[in-house]
């Protein structure tokens, strides 16, 4: 199951000194497997650039982060506030949660 959790559009600073010219929103979900498993809470992060009339998507998805809603909701809520877009998402989540990485799926 899949449950939009927050939006943001990249601010103009990180874009301005990124050289980017377009906007980008980036959209937070907190995702969740009904199956029996340990820990069936996880993230994905939908990226939307608006160039030129075109919409380019790009996601990313982990599962099994977390059995605890509350821990899936702190970790959402520092993604959003560091607007981590998909392609950062799995060297953030090293430095939140060294220790489950090797359990976490891709």
């Amino acid at each position: 199951m899949k449950t939009f959790f927050d939006g943001v559009f990249v601010s103009d600073k990180i874009l301005e000194e990124a050289g980017v010219q377009y906007p980008i929103k980036l959209e937070y979900y907190k995702t969740s497997i009904e199956e029996n498993v340990e820990a069936p809470f996880g993230i994905e992060i939908v990226k939307t650039e608006y160039i030129d009339g075109n919409v380019n998507i790009e996601t990313k998805e982990v599962t099994n982060i977390t059995d605890d809603e509350i821990k899936q909701n702190e970790i959402l809520s520092i993604l959003k506030n560091n607007e981590v877009t998909p392609i950062g998402l799995d060297d953030v989540l090293k430095e939140l949660l060294p220790l489950q990485v090797a359990e976490m799926e891709y």
